[in-house]
């Protein structure tokens, strides 16, 4: 099977949000903690689970770079629309499904 952009492109996107979301984590986590945002000590809560999808995405994001495990990289994408950056997991999602048949 010829080897094509979409995988590759979708790998990228995925690792990209990841990031973003895994720092917009740290730092939900840290300023909640501090308490001084909003005078809500709680918020440095939400950012764990904001922390796990982004490396959840990222994970994902490497398989689909792999082509290895098509399912791992469809979830990857999946996270990847957790936050502002939703546009870049509905790319990933896309890319992922279109070169669905150049996984392992």
């Amino acid at each position: 099977m010829e080897r094509t952009w979409k995988p590759t492109t979708a790998g990228i996107l995925c690792i990209i949000a990841g990031a973003i979301g895994v720092i917009t984590g740290i730092v939900v986590a840290v300023v909640g903690g501090i308490g001084w945002f909003f005078w809500m000590p709680w918020v440095s809560a939400i950012g764990a689970p904001i922390i796990v999808v982004g490396v959840i995405a990222i994970v994902g994001g490497s398989y689909a770079l792999k082509r290895r495990v098509w399912g791992l990289a469809l979830a990857g994408s999946i996270c990847a629309l957790i936050g502002p950056w939703v546009i870049l997991g509905i790319l990933a999602i896309i890319f992922v499904s279109l070169g669905k048949g150049e996984f392992e």
